[in-house]
């Protein structure tokens, strides 16, 4: 592993250092953190039990564990297949919602999983992604509304969204069965993508439609806590002129909006800087970043790892995100299983050797995560700070439920910089590396 962890001891007496002190202000709050985590894909959970079960055990321990591990928080899972599943399906893949049942992929793979997972950390948090509504729900378009026997692309047909509503209800439930209690669902990922293995075309309109006249009620019938949130695609909307602000649009609808909770944005096109527009225009909605991927495209560890933290680590959680979530979080060599039409040059935030299922290349992603779950506690509240922030230094600092502080700072300088950190009742002083990032955690 690449983490160095470095005991610290209190400053005794007065600051001295107050030009180069960094201030914590826990009177200055902000949002409360969900958690941090990776999809549990299809593919990733196919890798997971290749492996021995003492190795598997030993990395979701490292990974999920609160007390010996990072205390990775949140997990997104697929509503039927993903790209990253061994094959397509739904739940529902006969006509009729009657015909409802999990899919023996994820009863065999992902059960057994997320099983293993809760038993080493049960308040883990579950989003639930559909890529594609069964095939006989889809039409070509709006216009036409003629059938659309394909799992890419096309459109909800309006006369089925009670049954995709109830689609909803049913899986939420029958995974809460299994004693995987589901905390949020986003609609539908990537609405604005045609492509993929599996996906669905869905403009904000629709996202509203189907809201306040089906989802909506259809949960309050079924009295579900499960949080509804739209969007769940990139910060840019793809570039689409009327497809701008997507979630704002939604939220105009006061019928769709009290049903809502928040949106969910991706990385791959645009700025998380969108996310501070968002809530700066519908405050009381929440924001979450629900997907990235690394990949054969331009990756260097140490670059990415930097890039990373700053725009979707860092800069989403000051940007009001309650969370952050990156794509898979395994694969293995060979950035699969992957399905034609989907990514085929993704890697996970771990990746396996396929010729033993033991040999793990731990990615930027894993540790960028971890570094954010080891301090930043699920639960937490986002505090202010002041004071000392040279340029090319960044950080983000809460106040954990169990009475902690923590703070991640990264330093992007080609030199360290040395700072103290004061809470205003004890400082410790801190060397940041030179393109480094750094995780600390104290008691008040």
């Amino acid at each position: 592993m690449l983490f160095s962890s470095v005991a610290k001891s209190f400053g005794s007496g007065i600051n001295m250092n107050i030009e180069k002190t960094l201030t914590l202000k826990p009177t200055q709050t902000f949002q409360t953190i969900d958690g941090f985590g990776a999809a549990i894909t299809g593919s990733s959970c196919y890798n997971l039990l290749k492996m021995n079960k003492a190795d598997r055990t030993k990395l979701l321990e490292e990974t999920f564990s609160v007390d010996k591990g990072m205390g990775y928080s949140y997990v997104r899972v697929a509503i039927g297949c993903s790209d990253f599943s061994l094959d397509e399906y739904t739940c529902c893949d006969e006509p009729g919602i009657e015909n409802f049942a999990m899919h023996p992929y994820d009863v065999r793979d992902i059960y057994p999983i997320l099983k293993e997972i809760l038993a080493i950390n049960p308040k883990l948090k579950i989003m639930g992604s559909p890529w594609t509504p069964p095939r006989w729900m889809k039409v070509n378009n709006l216009t036409d509304l003629q059938p659309y026997n394909s799992w890419t692309s096309g459109q909800l047909n309006p006369k089925y969204y009670q049954d995709y509503a109830t689609y909803f209800v049913k899986w939420i439930q029958a995974m809460e069965k299994e004693g995987f209690p589901i905390e949020s669902v986003t609609i539908q990922n990537e609405p604005l993508n045609r492509g993929n293995s599996a996906s669905l075309y869905m403009t904000w309109q629709e996202q509203r439609d189907f809201i306040k006249t089906a989802l909506g009620p259809k949960f309050a019938d079924a009295n579900l806590k499960t949080k509804i949130i739209v969007f769940d695609h990139n910060f840019n909307y793809d570039n689409i002129p009327d497809q701008q602000g997507y979630p704002l649009r939604i939220y105009e609808d006061a019928d769709a909006a009290k049903y809502i909770d928040g949106a969910a944005y991706h990385a791959y096109g645009g700025s998380s800087t969108e996310l501070t527009r968002v809530h700066n225009s519908n405050p009381n909605k929440n924001l979450y970043f629900t997907e990235m991927s690394i990949g054969t495209w331009n990756y260097t560890f140490d670059g990415d790892l930097m890039w990373t933290m700053k725009e979707i680590g860092i800069g989403a959680l000051n940007r009001f995100s309650k969370a952050v979530i990156v794509w898979n979080f395994m694969l293995d060599d060979k950035r699969g299983p992957n399905r034609p039409g989907g990514c085929t040059t993704c890697f996970g935030a771990v990746d396996i050797n396929s010729s033993d299922y033991k040999t793990l290349d731990r990615k930027s992603h894993y540790y960028f995560i971890g570094h954010m779950s080891k301090v930043l506690h699920s639960g937490s509240t986002r505090i202010g700070t002041s004071g000392y922030m040279p340029a090319g230094v960044i950080a983000t600092a809460v106040v954990n439920p169990n009475g902690t502080y923590g703070i991640v700072l990264q330093n992007d300088n080609s030199t360290s910089v040395q700072m103290t950190i004061d809470d205003g009742n004890h400082h410790f002083d801190v060397t940041l590396p030179a393109k480094s990032l750094t995780s600390c955690n104290w008691k008040k």
